[in-house]
């Protein structure tokens, strides 16, 4: 037990063998919905052959990917930093990359996008564009994460929704309808004003009660109810169905692991094609991840004054490996998960949550109904309050000069409202440049911001280029 506190450094950030343990379970219970979510995105779409992946298979890879990269991360970066299939890159993978390409093609991409990352990282770079951000935007980083993750939980509660319509774009309820109008809802109501009365009165462990409450209440529900699946009627849970048939467990078919190819989207589409979607691929990945971390570091109080933290380098490096792993299985690029903001709000202080979590996530292979159990609506609860928790970083910017309060509220709004972390920070990066230097402090913007807002200009500006190149 010494050599492991020792190693993991658990009592010197305060924590504790049971935070760690709880801590990594939350993080977990947050993300078990990427088991189930992941395989929909990209089981669903064709390739350019008429392929697609399978379900069950997808499924298996992503705890394949997300429990290596867990346990990886933990054991070498020492941080509550949990991995699985990025959000948003997956979707560009299953809506853009396969319209073009095969699945092992496309999946390709995505190892070649790791290794430059890989890359960046060992050699510094990415260490040094990290360091060039701007205090403030790195605290309105964590904020607009902790703006996105509320949002995140709303939609996929059922709380807040697409009208269909110009205006307004989204409304409360089901299709913005104006009131809450299902059962899994009010569930989700319940388990938020549950857990949020529990950290509130700073109960250790609120928030894994407030979501074990929250499912026992959905599995009551469903049995008396049978609500079913939204999928096919109206008014049922989102993704997962609270409910067990038949075995809880099932062997992982693991047949994609290794089905990628990383020169044939080359010969398929072309050298400027293909290398403009690996642009995109490394812009997406690469923010996305400087963001998270620099948000959950700070809610975890292990970054320093500059939002730097301990062992950076073999952080980054172990991220980009992540779209390595990610790729080769199939499961898409794995990245840094805002969701474990959960498991670091409920005691999670260092790499041996992870370790937790990686488990949980290897064992999800052999027992995929039992993690589906949770349904989104629950898990949607830690969600919001995390997300609530780091918005309130905000206090420590000082906004009264308008050239700082532009780029910051442009990084915070434009995360949730593009649905990209991405998104938010390359506006903070470009607003930061230009009315810094309107109001004359140019020479204080890093020569390195310079070059990474102007290339955001070419990331936005991605599809008229590929236009003028006939892509």
């Amino acid at each position: 037990m010494n050599r492991l506190d020792r190693f993991f450094e658990i009592s010197a950030r305060g924590s504790s063998l049971t935070n760690e343990i709880r801590g990594g379970v939350v993080t977990f219970i947050a993300m078990a919905y990427i088991i189930v979510l992941n395989p929909i995105i990209l089981s669903g779409p064709d390739d350019v052959t008429g392929e697609s992946l399978e379900f069950g298979q997808v499924s298996a890879v992503t705890a394949l990917a997300a429990g290596t990269m867990t346990i990886l991360f933990g054991l070498i970066a020492r941080l509550p930093f949990a991995f699985a299939a990025g959000l948003g890159i997956n979707s560009f993978v299953a809506t853009t990359l396969v319209g073009s390409m095969t699945w092992a093609e496309a999946m390709g991409l995505v190892v070649i996008n790791g290794l430059i990352i890989v890359v960046l990282a060992a050699t510094g770079l990415r260490r040094l564009v990290f360091d060039a951000v701007p205090m403030q935007l790195k605290l309105a980083i964590t904020a607009g994460i902790g703006l996105f993750l509320l949002f995140i939980g709303l939609v996929d509660a059922g709380f807040i929704g697409s009208t269909g319509v110009p205006s307004p774009p989204v409304g409360l309820g089901v299709g913005g309808a104006g009131s809450i109008t299902t059962v899994p809802a009010a569930v989700f109501a319940f388990t938020l004003v549950v857990s949020g009365i529990l950290v509130v009165r700073k109960v250790r462990g609120g928030i894994l009660i407030g979501l074990a409450v929250g499912t026992a209440v959905a599995v009551v529900i469903e049995a008396i109810w049978h609500l079913g699946s939204a999928v096919d009627k109206p008014g049922g849970w989102s993704l997962s169905v609270p409910t067990l048939s038949g075995s809880p467990f099932a062997l992982p078919d693991l047949s994609l692991v290794g089905d990628f190819s990383l020169h044939g989207s080359f010969s398929r589409i072309g050298v400027i094609a293909a290398t403009m979607f690996v642009f995109t691929l490394v812009f997406a990945n690469f923010f996305d991840a400087m963001g998270t971390m620099t948000g959950l570091a700070r809610e975890a109080g292990v970054a320093d004054d500059k939002g730097t933290f301990p062992r950076l380098r073999a952080a980054l490096i172990v991220e980009g490996a992540g779209a390595v792993a990610g790729g080769a299985a199939s499961a898409s690029s794995n990245t840094v998960f805002i969701e474990s903001g959960a498991g670091i709000e409920d005691g999670a202080r260092t790499g041996l949550a992870n370790l937790v979590t990686g488990v949980l996530f290897l064992a999800a292979m052999f027992v995929s109904p039992l993690a589906s159990i949770v349904p989104t609506e629950v898990a949607a609860a830690a969600l919001v309050i995390v997300g609530a928790l780091m918005v309130s970083q905000l206090r420590h910017i000082d906004i009264s000069e308008f050239s700082v309060a532009l780029p910051v509220v442009l990084t915070v709004a434009v995360m949730p409202f593009s649905y990209s972390i991405a998104n938010g920070i390359g506006v903070g990066f470009i607003a930061w440049v230009v009315t810094r230097s309107a109001a004359g402090k140019a020479k204080e913007i890093s020569p390195l911001l310079w070059i990474v807002a102007a290339g955001f200009l070419v990331y936005f500006a991605r599809g008229w280029i590929e236009s003028l190149l006939g892509m």
